[in-house]
């Protein structure tokens, strides 16, 4: 089959691996007739996620027809439709039970480098580095799903994919992302990052009843979407963020703030703390550049929420603890809990409520793919999310 292969920074090659085949009889073997390229897979193709080996499998925004089971999986059968969540689950474990999905404690089959990084295992994880198990990921023509029975949402037929796809991994984060700031009608939601998880985070903040709903940015494209969908939008190159909300809140500032950019943020000569973060990235003394987070804590209302869907990797440095603690600051982070919110999701699709499809700006083949990454990451082209079809 064809599959697309990391093998270091900005190489991804699209070439022929062998089929996946049942290995447990818990697996599953899908057809795969959409994947995507998400934001966190630029911070493989980047490289700034430590454990990727070359010719690894990228991808995890997945879904396809059923081809295969194995003898134990009783809730699939050949034929069905199925979105794979990017969070490998067992759904036996006591995480899995308390609907923690993406802390597994058994899915990820390196769970000791897991442990060793982060005090203790998160959940295996498709295509992604192998500090959270090393599988194969669904940026291919087939894909092997471990515990199958628990790790899919079964859709129906007569809904097209570009609709369904995203509950893999970015709708659904953009509404943990959003519940997690148990947002009130009152309340201002400022979301940095207009990338396809801060898309959805608007959108699901303003089903959620938000008062009014502010995105921050630079690329034009994406403050145009995220206008359309409802948000006022901020451009952090032409206009002062900490002004302008200030501005918006009264003096009071957002009561709740997400983080939909993580480890990256853009590098600027406005913002001193960017370059100084650069420069300790390449001497190694930290690994992620916060200044999104950092601005968010002074931003913020005191008695505020912030939420960080955007991905972590490793030690931050200059992070004002003090104002967190003294201003009463509630953080909640964490990778997304996918199979906890895709019933709700799913039934909201299918009235109409949203249309998660309206991110989508590029379609192309799987042989395509390493071109896509780079429009992807460079924003060539209008580019906010890239789609792919394998079959």
């Amino acid at each position: 089959m064809k599959a697309l292969r990391w093998y270091g920074k900005g190489d991804i090659r699209c070439e022929q691996v062998p089929d996946p085949g049942i290995e447990d009889p818990r697996d599953a073997i899908i057809k795969v007739t959409s994947c995507a390229i998400c934001g966190s897979d630029l911070h493989l193709y980047n490289h700034f996620m430590p454990g990727m080996q070359k010719g690894d499998i990228l991808g995890h925004e997945t879904m396809g027809e059923v081809v295969e089971v194995g003898s134990a999986v009783r809730n699939l059968k050949v034929g069905d439709r199925v979105v794979i969540p990017f969070t490998i689950i067992c759904g036996e474990c006591d995480q899995c039970r308390r609907g923690n999905y993406s802390v597994c404690e058994r899915s990820n089959r390196n769970a000791h480098l897991a442990a060793k990084a982060f005090g203790h295992t998160t959940a295996g994880l498709f295509g992604y580095t192998h500090l959270t198990g090393g599988y194969a990921g669904g940026q291919a023509e087939y894909l092997r799903v471990p515990y199958a029975d628990a790790t899919h949402v079964k859709v129906p037929d007569g809904i097209p994919d570009e609709k369904l796809l995203f509950l893999s991994d970015i709708f659904p984060t953009g509404w943990q992302a959003a519940v997690q700031c148990d947002i009130e009608p009152t309340d201002t939601v400022a979301i940095w990052g207009a990338g396809p998880v801060g898309q959805m985070a608007i959108r699901s903040a303003l089903l959620l009843g938000a008062r009014q709903v502010v995105a921050i940015d630079r690329i034009p494209e994406r403050l145009s979407m995220a206008r359309a969908g409802g948000a006022i939008a901020i451009n952090f190159e032409e206009e002062s963020v900490i002004e302008r909300l200030n501005e918006l809140t009264a003096g009071r500032g957002p009561e709740k703030c997400i983080d939909a950019v993580g480890m990256e943020a853009h590098v600027s000569m406005a913002h001193p703390d960017t370059i100084l973060d650069r420069a300790k990235q390449a001497v190694m003394l930290e690994t992620d550049r916060p200044h999104v987070l950092r601005e968010m804590i002074y931003v913020c209302r005191p008695a505020g929420v912030l939420s960080v869907p955007g991905v972590y990797g490793g030690l931050l440095d200059k992070i004002p603890f003090g104002a967190v603690m003294n201003k009463g600051l509630t953080i909640r982070t964490g990778q997304t809990h996918v199979n906890r919110w895709t019933d709700d999701l799913l039934r909201r699709i299918q009235e109409g409520q949203i249309d998660p499809s309206f991110v989508i700006t590029h379609t192309a083949g799987l042989e395509d793919g390493p071109q896509m990454y780079e429009t992807f990451r460079d924003k060539k082209d209008g580019c906010v999310k890239v789609v792919l079809k394998p079959q």
